[in-house]
């Protein structure tokens, strides 16, 4: 049977009173009188030659006919109901409260930077940004965004990248190299110290990691030891500029102490280089349009600084 506009309003009110469960309630809703709604019905029946609704006096039941309409049509109002407000949305300037949670480094170095920019671009949002550098289920937390790195999806999650390709790499200061000497291979950190960084909240001491040159792909682990350890890595970075040993962190987190000398890179054959970070919202639920905004807004950043 061919669909005909005409009968699309007949159709969302058998919907409303298959979800009410009750032509009183249904008529309530609507405004209008039982009998009204009860001769719609009818002359919907007649018109699709099924019945799609059992009552009495006291009750009603879907027919068969009735609950498999009843099911495609709550999909297709609900689609219809999510279309009309992306609409609306369209028209309206992103705001209300958008939490963010963030890994520290991922703040600092992603979002701080740009953060004023984007809050004079939509003066009618506001930020509260959650720093957390474990792997929180950023939904359950009450948040609308979260910044991890690298792409692990959860079911119903959808991931945005916002940072270029990140490299692992192992730097020193110029004055710890020149009086301890440039390690040639990763086994020879051994014998130099090592500023390690602690996870702050699994409380893990990891192993460096290291490409083995020459392979494919092939990944090493190589356990470090040295004269401190810092669960925060702004300290782990002070402490090599101030030439106390060698560290190991991400690329664009200490670019600017490499551009100005202040920390030297070394073993990069066995850099590790690996996807950046990524923005992840819920896919279960309509976007915002603040969530959209700030989507749009860290994907423009990071075309900027890759382009």
């Amino acid at each position: 049977m061919k669909l005909e506009p005409s009968v699309l309003p007949s159709l969302a009110w058998f919907a409303l009173i298959a979800r009410s469960g009750s032509f009183a309630k249904a008529a309530s809703e609507m405004g209008i009188t039982r009998a009204a709604l009860s001769q719609n019905l009818k002359t919907l029946e007649e018109r699709l030659n099924t019945k799609l609704i059992y009552r009495t006096t006291r009750n009603m039941s879907l027919t068969e006919e009735g609950l498999r309409l009843y099911e495609v049509l709550e999909v297709a109002l609900g689609q219809i109901d999510d279309a009309l407000k992306d609409v609306g949305d369209t028209q309206l300037e992103p705001t209300g409260l958008l939490k963010i949670n963030s890994s520290r480094v991922a703040a600092r170095m992603l979002i701080e930077p740009v953060i004023s920019e984007f809050l004079n671009r939509y003066p009618k949002i506001q930020i509260e940004l959650i720093m957390d550098d474990g792997l929180s289920n950023i939904i359950a937390e009450g948040c609308d965004a979260g910044i991890r790195l690298g792409q692990s999806l959860a079911e119903h999650m959808t991931a945005v990248p916002v940072s270029p390709r990140i490299k692992l790499i192992t730097v020193a200061s110029p004055d710890y190299l020149s009086r301890h000497g440039i390690p040639e291979s990763p086994e020879e950190l051994r014998n130099h110290n090592c500023v390690r960084l602690r996870h702050r909240s699994s409380g893990a001491l990891p192993p460096w990691e290291f490409y083995r040159v020459g392979s494919k792909n092939e990944e090493f682990e190589l356990e470090v030891s040295g004269g401190y350890i810092t669960n925060d890595d702004e300290s782990m970075i002070r402490v090599a500029v101030n030439g106390t040993g060698i560290i190991q962190h991400l690329d664009f987190a200490i670019s600017d102490f490499i551009n100005k000398g202040l920390l030297q890179p070394i073993l990069q054959d066995w850099s590790i280089s690996f996807p950046g970070f990524y923005l992840y919202v819920s896919s279960r639920v309509r976007m915002p349009s603040k969530v959209r905004a700030f989507i749009d807004f860290m994907v423009e950043k990071r075309l900027n600084t890759t382009g």
